[in-house]
């Protein structure tokens, strides 16, 4: 399919930037029943269990709630999944993904993201770096492509009361390359961002839960990669992308050393 001429007919594309904290509809490549084509269809960002009887309990699964007692439940977010535990969870139990990344994987169309590095510069007094992280937005994309192409996986989601059907997604995450612990330097964390090939076997291939996982942990390589600062209000701009140049934030380290391309 021609992608550019397909995105241009979506009204849930007219956004320069989709937050993933206002689980907005993302652009999301899915595919056909015969797994022959993908359609492009908007996906809820934010990966909701069946369990969820309606819009209430969503609200408290994601944010947390304090319950009759008064003790405080910690909510879950679930904008993305990590690599390593699509099938089983860091406690080592069946993850709330494991369906999904068997079944329903698809992908996030994408032109760019956005992470913040953070800095910690020396105390003026003490010259030891200070405690709390001045934090920079980065925008950062693949060199020559317009568009790419995230690993995901999604589950539709039932209102049990009111009967609203919504497909809601996850973005699954990789271990960052050497750009990128330069940037997501608190989690050193990445999309996992699929070539051509990966990314059709992703969504049309009879996978193995190895495969799926060796799949999911792929590293884009950080010579195809770029990735500017911006200014940190960029949600509000008009042109979110546009390079920023901060004083006294230290430069990015290019000097790779050579790591193979995907495929």
């Amino acid at each position: 399919m021609d992608l550019e001429k397909a995105v241009e007919h979506y009204e849930f594309l007219d956004r320069d930037v989709h937050d993933g904290f206002t689980y907005s509809h993302a652009a999301v490549l899915k595919p056909t029943e015969a797994k022959n084509d993908f359609d492009i269809v908007p996906m809820e960002w934010g990966f909701l269990p069946s369990n969820l009887r309606n819009r209430e309990a969503v609200e408290r699964f994601r944010n947390g709630y304090k319950d009759a007692n008064g003790l405080w439940h910690k909510g879950f977010t679930t904008l993305n999944a990590k690599a390593e535990n699509l099938f089983l969870n860091e406690k080592g139990e069946p993850s709330m993904f494991r369906h999904a990344a068997k079944e329903r994987r698809c992908l996030l169309l994408s032109t760019g993201f956005y992470e913040w590095r953070h800095i910690y510069p020396a105390n003026k007094r003490t010259g030891l770096p200070v405690k709390t992280a001045v934090k920079y937005p980065y925008y950062v994309t693949l060199k020559d492509k317009d568009y790419f192409y995230m690993a995901g996986i999604w589950q539709t989601w039932t209102d049990k009361d009111t009967g609203e059907h919504v497909d809601t997604l996850a973005i699954i995450t990789t271990e960052a390359n050497h750009l990128m612990r330069q940037v997501h330097n608190n989690k050193e964390r990445m999309p996992t961002i699929l070539n051509d090939a990966l990314a059709y076997e992703w969504i049309m291939g009879d996978l193995s839960e190895a495969r799926i996982t060796e799949i999911a942990r792929t590293q884009y390589s950080s010579l195809e990669m770029d990735a500017c600062s911006i200014a940190k209000d960029f949600l509000e701009s008009t042109e979110p992308s546009m390079p920023f140049e901060h004083e006294g934030l230290p430069a990015l380290d290019y000097n790779f050393v050579d790591e193979p391309s995907v495929g």
